[in-house]
């Protein structure tokens, strides 16, 4: 019985997110960082230590665990959290900064709709320092992974993005000069702000908080200010909030955006209603959208976080950036944006003369896969018509005969070849990625 919100591939599917995956990996290798995988499983008090995640996560125990087990353990819901243990776990054998991916299954219990599921692979890069880390390095994570994200609208097909940053220090500084106390009540209001609408966060923000009308207003204000350039800075100093952290926060943001116009004009815009839900953020945030699948929210989210990780001793600060694959792809996949040239590695069938044969089809093949050509050999010695059919209906472009030739099924081109010198085009060797456009 299908499960809402487990998403499974067919083949072909899964030949578009491993595409994804290797495009990805091959990016974020180019940059030096280096791969790591973390449990599935983590503590409850670990998981529900830092924001309002706890009626998310999956509970892991024992059937016949005691009732009053205190070894709870829960599935992660992200790999930022269980990063944030690796690093104090393992910091005596890291090099600081230390710079990592991490590709891997994570677990929620929401409710499951379009871009939002209970099981869903993320892939993750952080840069963490110890006891500092150079602001620069938040330009730097923005423009890693938008380049990743552009290689996949380049080489895939996949929509182009366009990454919102906003700062948490802008943010809080404005919040502060009005003379709210609890700067993170307003952000997790102005957060809702896509989903619900000025009017009702307005209403969160007098009812709930008890702020006045006019501080609302001002909030509502800053959430609506968005720009490519720095131009952003003169229109939140127009509101007449002042605060020492604000301008930390501005030149902070206005830095990202100048560096980033500079190397990917187009691509990154200021944003301050950018806010993150989770409270470890203390910086820069980040949240991306994909064209023409807005309704999917955020594909690629992250920040900076100061104190995520804490030893008693060192304090490792970091910034990272997480893109949702299977929010990519799911519905891509489903519409038929994506899809694969075939279903299958397979690049040649080894037709079987007779069963007493059949022993030298698979030396044939072997001979094939020794020059990395993925090769099968025919599960059966039928007709050779029916064994052609047969390939085809798996997609393999290509089908050997014992007399020493071999056939394009799709051209119908037959040529005499030698298993120890014949070579596939490059565009056979592996299944492509085709993207379809749009309805």
């Amino acid at each position: 019985m299908p499960l809402s919100g487990f998403p499974e591939f067919l083949p072909a599917g899964r030949i578009v997110e491993q595409a994804v995956l290797d495009s990805l990996r091959s990016t974020f290798e180019l940059h030096g960082f280096a791969s790591v995988e973390t449990r599935a499983v983590e503590t409850m008090d670990q998981l529900t230590r830092k924001g309002e995640i706890d009626k998310e996560v999956y509970v892991v125990r024992r059937i016949h665990a005691a009732s009053d087990d205190r070894d709870e353990l829960g599935l992660h819901f992200d790999l930022t959290v269980p990063f944030a243990r690796y690093v104090l776990e393992h910091a005596g054998h890291l090099q600081f900064p230390f710079r990592r991916y991490q590709i891997q299954k994570v677990w929620r219990g929401e409710r499951p709709q379009e871009g939002r599921y209970r099981e869903f692979c993320q892939a993750d890069i952080d840069i963490v320092g110890a006891d500092t880390l150079a602001a620069h390095h938040d330009v730097e994570i923005a423009l890693v992974m938008l380049e990743a994200l552009e290689r996949l609208h380049t080489d895939l097909g996949i929509p182009p993005v366009v990454m919102h940053v906003n700062n948490r220090k802008l943010a809080e500084g404005f919040y502060r000069g009005l003379g709210v106390e609890d700067h993170l009540a307003v952000l997790q209001r102005v957060d809702k702000l896509d989903r619900i609408g000025p009017d009702a966060v307005a209403e969160l923000l007098t009812d709930e908080l008890g702020m006045d009308a006019a501080a609302a207003a001002k909030c509502l204000e800053l959430a609506t200010i968005s720009a490519s350039d720095g131009s952003f800075v003169d229109r939140v100093r127009a509101l007449g909030i002042e605060h020492p952290l604000l301008d930390e926060g501005l030149a902070a943001l206005e830095d990202v955006v100048r560096v980033a116009g500079e190397a990917v004009p187009g691509r990154l815009v200021a944003d301050l209603k950018i806010a993150r839900g989770l409270d470890y953020y203390t910086g820069t945030v980040y949240e991306t959208e994909m064209a023409g699948f807005e309704s999917l929210g955020s594909i690629c989210s992250g920040g900076r976080y100061d104190s995520l990780a804490f030893d008693g001793k060192t304090t490792y600060p970091g910034v990272g950036i997480s893109v949702g694959v299977t929010r990519i792809l799911a519905p891509l996949i489903a519409k038929g944006r994506l899809t694969a040239s075939r279903t299958v590695p397979t690049v040649v069938l080894v037709a079987v003369d007779n069963e007493d044969a059949r022993g030298v089809a698979m030396a044939t093949a072997a001979r094939l896969r020794a020059r990395g050509i993925a090769t099968e050999v025919a599960p059966k010695a039928d007709k050779f018509g029916k064994q052609i059919r047969y390939a085809d209906r798996r997609g393999i472009p290509f089908v050997w005969f014992s007399s020493g030739e071999v056939k394009d099924i799709r051209s119908g081109e037959q040529v005499p070849a030698d298993p120890d010198a014949w070579t596939p085009p490059d565009a056979d060797r592996r299944p492509g990625v085709a993207a379809a456009a749009a309805d």
